[in-house]
């Protein structure tokens, strides 16, 4: 898939632990984790915005796009 997830780079940057903004964004650990791996097909602008305050980040520090060798 051409986007890539850096959630848990900015996590380290920011030195939050992964069950810290679990609880703060109100989604399970397991489902955070799906996340930082890049295992979901989506993921709501609503949970999106909560990280991205919660971490004092951009959408863009998050989310890559790094386009298939094949395009």
């Amino acid at each position: 898939m051409p986007i890539q997830v850096n959630l848990d780079v900015m996590l380290a940057r920011r030195k939050v632990k992964s069950k810290d903004l679990a609880a703060h964004i109100g989604i399970t650990e397991a489902n955070l984790s799906l996340l930082k791996s890049g295992k979901v097909k989506g993921v709501r602008f609503e949970t999106l915005a909560k990280i991205c305050a919660y971490l004092d980040c951009q959408p863009g520090d998050i989310l890559e796009f790094l386009p298939d060798e094949d395009d």
